[in-house]
């Protein structure tokens, strides 16, 4: 039952990038009413159960997750936009390859060692990703430029997945997430009135899936891997997440008609090996150390 229900939210986050299709708002506009209504959401129950939890909160926690936030509402951001540009398909696998970039950063920042595995699933990725951008190079410089920009979701994903494992040793998971959330909207919000971006005034059906991202995509979906862990092992909710560019690209076929081509299939089946590659490793070496 508890597997069953991690792959509802599998479900759950693959909506994602069909609720951005079927909206005609500006990204940004979309990611401050997602994260906004999913920090209201959250708002009653960091009052009612966590309110000690927030009083105890160092000024240097705090500013950490603003830091995590402001990101995370990068990542959605281009994610977002780069759906306007390409594939479904192309999109998701890409914005997947954000484990890679916490690798190097990990590489780089604290030289902590990448075992052949590691190197393996990071050359499967890579080559599918090429492979990904030199079939989508040929539809157009515009559809080139939406997978650079899912590149640049995942980069800013990964630099959210950094600072939010620093967070997570000693602030709760709601606490945390509320607080990101709030800093994601604030972001947003400031870079839509700097672009001078209306935030209303748009189709009610803007609200409409918005609410929907918010309840489905992030509370229901994420929150559920977040609970998960507590019961199933995270190389096997890291193995379901992979399912998730298969369920966003069967929806694009069934709802949009987006066909991807064979160079697509066989370049995101290439990131989807080197993910699970690189997290069963991740897992492996956490079961070594116990």
């Amino acid at each position: 039952m508890k597997k069953l229900l991690i792959l509802l939210g599998v479900v759950g986050v693959s909506l994602s990038a069909i609720f951005v299709r079927v909206s005609s708002a500006p990204s940004m506009v979309l990611v401050f009413y997602r994260v906004a209504i999913a920090a209201l959401l959250l708002l009653p129950v960091v009052l009612w159960k966590h309110r000690e939890d927030l009083k105890a909160l160092r000024g240097k926690d705090v500013l950490l997750c603003i830091l995590s936030g402001i990101f995370l509402g990068l990542h959605f951001t281009l994610y977002f936009e780069s759906l306007k540009y390409t594939s479904i398909a192309s999109a998701v696998v890409l914005v997947d390859t954000e484990v890679f970039f916490v690798a190097l950063a990990m590489l780089i920042l604290f030289r902590e060692k990448i075992p052949v595995p590691g190197w393996l699933g990071i050359a499967a990725t890579f080559t599918g990703s090429v492979l990904i951008a030199l079939a989508d190079a040929g539809s157009g410089s515009n559809i080139l430029l939406g997978d650079l920009i899912a590149l640049g979701g995942a980069a800013a994903m990964s630099v959210y997945t950094l600072i939010g494992k620093v967070c997570r040793r000693h602030i709760s998971t709601t606490v945390y997430t509320f607080i990101v959330y709030s800093a994601a909207a604030v972001t947003v919000l400031i870079l839509l009135l700097f672009a001078g971006t209306p935030v209303f005034g748009y189709a009610p059906v803007n609200l409409l899936t918005a609410l929907g991202m918010a309840l489905f995509c992030t509370l229901l979906g994420h929150s559920i891997f977040s609970w998960g862990l507590k019961y199933v092992s995270a190389s096997f909710i890291a193995t379901v997440k992979l399912l998730e560019p298969v369920f966003a690209c069967g929806l694009g076929i069934l709802l949009f008609g987006e066909m991807p081509a064979w160079t697509v299939i066989v370049g995101g089946g290439l990131v989807i090996l080197g993910v699970y590659l690189y997290a069963s490793l991740g897992e492996n070496k956490a079961g070594n150390q116990q």
